[in-house]
């Protein structure tokens, strides 16, 4: 490896991760906030990894597109999120993603690659919603905004190779799905 590659590598993770580290409590909110928000909430966890076997399942181009679709209008969502755009029932549009994306999975729900795309789109709206408007106070937007966007990537991949692995036992997924499902009814409940 070149010391010139090195130095950029090296360079660009301190511009990354300067926001982790810091003197006084209070001031987190950087990459590490934005990567745990997904990761800690039962709700976005469910529906990120069911994007995800749904995309498997759906096959084809849906494997790539319905993820990239749910992660670009989050992103877009996030936005919104951080400057206080009011959207209303965002808690209940995202235990209602759950619930669908459960149903979806649970049916084995065909439709084209773009429909697929749209539909997780309209759910990312919520869940993109609710990661900005919940970013800590004193927190980077950028960082914080990458955080949870390479957290949401990887909980598809997460579900992509999941739903593969079930996948032998085509009843197994299903199963998956209707739990999903019903966990996304216990989340309404409780709204």
């Amino acid at each position: 490896m070149s010391s010139k590659f090195i130095r950029g590598c090296i360079a660009l993770a301190a511009v990354v991760f300067c926001g982790v580290a810091n003197a006084h409590p209070g001031h987190g909110g950087g990459l590490i906030a934005g990567v745990a928000h997904p990761l800690f909430g039962l709700d976005h966890l469910l529906a990120m990894i069911a994007v995800g076997a749904w995309a498997y399942q759906l096959g084809g181009r849906a494997i790539w597109l319905v993820p990239t679709s749910f992660v670009g209008l989050m992103a877009v969502a996030g936005g919104a999120g951080m400057v206080n755009i009011g959207l209303p029932m965002v808690e209940i549009g995202i235990a209602m993603s759950v619930l669908i994306l459960g149903c979806l999975i649970a049916f084995s729900v065909r439709v084209t690659p773009a429909i697929g795309a749209a539909i997780v789109a309209l759910f990312a709206i919520f869940h993109g919603y609710a990661h900005g408007a919940e970013m800590p106070l004193l927190g980077s937007a950028w960082q914080y905004g990458i955080g949870f966007i390479v957290s949401t990537a990887a909980l598809h991949g997460i579900g992509l190779i999941l739903a593969k692995g079930m996948d032998k036992k085509g009843w197994l997924l299903r199963a998956a799905g209707a739990m999903v499902a019903a966990s996304g009814v216990w989340m309404m409940t409780a709204n």
